[in-house]
């Protein structure tokens, strides 16, 4: 029994080394003495000879790469930093094991590729047309179109999208030495660097308090249309009021002169009375001064009654 332990050890051996699983997020490369005999690219169990045979695992998942901030001065000369990203899988493990061996050996590749092609495009073109689209304009609010319309703000008929296309195209060319298929790369921040951002500021700063000026014009300016209209309308309402008051004080006038004129015929005299009275309530009753003569005329009704 014991000599049959050794040779069942021996066996077990052999058969758990020659057996491999391959899951569905890996590929693998299998190689003898260092040299790659064969390639697994599906998931499941996989055979290889026993301890000659050795198996290398790759992801086969989209894998991201991310740069280190970069400062690149654009071609008008305003320093950046730029910090871009990518996507990029192992499209050909056996290429890829044979040149980089290893995903940090492929990341620090695709540092030269990317960073080199990034730095020369940047290079080449204006701020603006890093920054922005051809078409972003679409995407503003009114306020803000209007902003961009009355502001000296530069015009892009690349556009940064095109510009990473242009990037991409270019480092293609040199990742499928690789084995390396690279899917996209895109600029995660645009940022001024220290020296120039105060300025930048201060000229947003200045745009905004010029079109928040032209705003302010246009508001007083319509409130003195507003005004201007509500006078108008005011002296026209005051005017046919006036108008129709006078119109109504005439009429009133000429039915009291109607009513005086008819209590004058049909008595004279208690009409020359009355209008005595009336006279004297106005002159004596308002404690007026007047020097006059009893004799007058004026005080002919008095001296009758004292008679």
């Amino acid at each position: 029994m014991k000599k049959l332990i050794l040779p069942i050890i021996i066996l077990l051996a052999l058969a758990l080394n020659s057996f491999f699983i391959i899951n569905e997020a890996q590929q693998a490369i299998v190689t003898q003495f260092g040299k790659p005999v064969g390639g697994v690219r599906y998931a499941g169990i996989h055979f290889k000879m026993p301890f000659i045979q050795k198996v290398h695992t790759f992801s086969n998942r989209i894998l991201n790469w991310d740069a280190d901030p970069n400062q690149i001065p654009t071609s008008d000369k305003k320093y950046i930093w730029v910090d871009t990203t990518a996507r990029w899988r192992i499209r050909k493990p056996l290429v890829f094991f044979t040149t980089v061996a290893t995903e940090q050996n492929a990341r620090s590749r695709l540092n030269d590729i990317i960073n080199s092609v990034v730095r020369d495009q940047i290079s080449a073109h204006r701020l603006v047309d890093v920054v922005r689209s051809v078409d972003y304009t679409g995407e503003l609010s009114v306020t803000e179109q209007r902003f961009e319309q009355n502001t000296d703000v530069e015009v892009t008929s690349i556009g940064r999208n095109k510009i990473m296309d242009f990037v991409l195209e270019k480092a293609r060319q040199n990742t499928p030495e690789y084995g390396i298929e690279l899917i996209d790369v895109k600029i995660k921040r645009i940022n001024y660097v220290d020296q120039v951002r105060q300025s930048v500021y201060d000229r947003m700063i200045s745009e905004r308090k010029k079109v928040a000026a032209e705003y302010r014009s246009e508001g007083e300016g319509e409130k003195a249309d507003i005004l201007g209209q509500m006078r108008k309308e005011l002296k026209l309402i005051e005017s046919e009021a006036y108008q129709k008051a006078t119109q109504i004080k005439g009429e009133g006038d000429a039915k009291a002169a109607a009513i005086y004129a008819e209590a004058y015929n049909r008595d004279p005299e208690f009409y020359r009375f009355v209008r005595t009275l009336e006279s004297y309530q106005q002159t004596i009753g308002k404690n007026n001064r007047a020097i006059l003569s009893t004799n007058s005329e004026y005080f002919k009704l008095l001296n009758s009654a004292k008679e």
